[in-house]
């Protein structure tokens, strides 16, 4: 996780950024530092890189690295504004005893939109991520890969659109409308015990959350998504991200899983 110390909407690079709407930077401050303490609480250990000024949305961790079985693929930012963002997240990685650290040459932010399953390596594309990162990320990480075109703009990334609920029997919850109807008929045939969300699940951001496998990290608004989960035996947890979604962001986007 990075802290957003500098976070400000600054620029425009997607549908929710609105640079005139001002952010609350102590309170910002505190919902991270919640989100922080959610997960530490919950025992998970939580590694921090440090903010860079000029950079407001470092704080978006997710989308600078995959990492699978502790091989490092890095992120190329298709914005301008983000793109020296990848660069201080590869020195971390080198720094902190991660050899394996491969950079990438297509447009790829990462976990932005890939998502893990235990299985197979779920790849977004159609806003920013190219469709030739999905085989630099198969030929990297050694997984297969699973493409899937997102065609709403508000959901620009896998991410906002989808999330892995469990790695020990892959499952996930999403969005159908966020996806083409090709990836539709994918979903259903890789997971037909999905959680299906609606748009108001997928406007509140519930489907940027975070699961560990039974907890679920998702956003105050998120009450119907949650009330699913619940069914289904997951805990959800509640965070607020009404300044981190100024910005397009929510607990996923601040959070880089990585699996060593």
């Amino acid at each position: 996780m990075c802290a957003p110390t500098y976070f400000e909407v600054a620029y425009s690079i997607n549908p929710w950024m609105d640079p005139t709407k001002p952010v609350d930077h102590d309170l910002v401050l505190a919902q991270w530092q919640k989100l922080h303490d959610t997960y530490a609480e919950l025992g998970h250990k939580v590694e921090t890189i440090e903010p860079q000024p000029g950079l407001p949305d470092m704080v978006f961790a997710a989308n600078s690295a995959t990492v699978i079985d502790g091989r490092v693929l890095g992120a190329r930012f298709r914005a301008a504004e983000r793109a020296p963002e990848a660069d201080h997240y590869r020195r971390w990685f080198n720094e902190n005893g991660y050899h394996n650290v491969v950079m990438p040459t297509c447009i790829n932010e990462a976990e932005g939109d890939f998502a893990w399953t235990g299985r197979y390596l779920l790849a977004g594309t159609g806003f920013r991520t190219d469709p030739g990162a999905h085989a630099e990320a198969q030929e990297v990480l050694g997984v297969p890969v699973v493409s899937l075109h997102l065609v709403d703009p508000r959901y620009y990334h896998l991410d906002t659109a989808l999330f892995v609920l469990n790695e020990d029997e892959p499952n996930v919850a999403y969005y159908p409308e966020a996806f083409s109807e090709g990836s539709q008929r994918v979903l259903r045939r890789l997971f037909p015990q999905a959680v299906i969300a609606t748009a108001e699940d997928a406007e509140t951001f519930g489907l940027n959350a975070v699961s560990d496998g039974r907890n679920v990290i998702l956003p105050t608004e998120s009450t119907s998504l949650a009330a699913q989960l619940a069914t289904r035996g997951y805990e959800p947890i509640f965070v607020d991200i009404s300044e981190l979604k100024k910005s397009g962001g929510g607990p996923k986007c601040c959070t880089m899983e990585i699996r060593g």
